[in-house]
């Protein structure tokens, strides 16, 4: 809470701003938590084992590998990556490419890496205050890497949509590359010149191309699976 309140947007999150009592946040993280895995394990045995696995990281997270350089980056794609063993662990998926595994890891340390930079551009000196990895990482050392993950994200979704038998679309999912391009583009220019980032789920929303990209992809992996024969 005291690290939140270092942060001008999450000052205002319920625990930091005193809306809510930290005893009240505690009953109820304990409650959700063992609803949602009994509702994993009443759905498929494999499931409340991820979900086991989710909570475990995320209590390793929050305790211990959030203060390494790098790591921390990698866990939190880790936990996107476990979102997605479990859905497709309960739909059974038979058709699946490996190669969405790899988008989705990859797309995760993109947003990753560009949250910690908008943070230190938006915190500046007091950065570490507010996250202490902050002070284990510098722009130029973010932009280095920010750069090698959206080239292999592009790269990965390219052979992901080449190989998308999941789809039943084969090769004609290519089309949809140009979409992701931009969008990796579109967010990048985010980040570097209007110096957003901190929080890529409403960043999606607020910035109307980003927004206006995102459902004409859509659009096109619907007309390219179900319509185009």
């Amino acid at each position: 809470m005291e690290k939140d309140r270092q942060h001008p947007r999450k000052r205002m999150r319920p625990l930091a701003s005193g809306q809510l009592a930290p005893p009240v946040a505690v009953v109820a993280a304990v409650i959700l938590a063992l609803l949602a895995i009994g509702g994993a394990f009443w759905l498929d045995m494999w499931a409340g084992v991820v979900l086991l696995v989710y909570l475990g990281q995320n209590i390793a997270y929050s305790f211990w590998l959030k203060n390494i350089v790098i790591l921390d980056v990698m866990v939190l794609a880790l936990g996107f990556l476990l979102r997605v063993v479990a859905g497709v662990v309960v739909v059974q998926v038979t058709n699946f490419s490996p190669w969405l595994y790899i988008c989705v890891t990859l797309l995760a340390l993109f947003l990753g890496f560009g949250k910690r930079r908008q943070e230190i551009v938006l915190l500046e000196d007091g950065a570490a205050n507010h996250r202490a990895i902050l002070s284990e990482y510098n722009l130029p050392l973010l932009d280095q890497m920010i750069s090698m993950v959206v080239t292999a994200t592009l790269v990965a979704y390219t052979f992901y949509s080449f190989d998308a038998t999941t789809a039943l679309a084969h090769a004609k999912m290519l089309l949809t590359v140009p979409f992701v391009f931009y969008m990796l583009a579109r967010y990048l220019y985010l980040v570097h010149v209007k110096h957003l980032g901190g929080a890529p789920d409403e960043l999606l929303i607020e910035d109307r191309p980003l927004l206006i990209n995102s459902v004409l992809w859509a659009v096109a992996v619907v007309v390219l699976i179900y319509v185009w024969k």
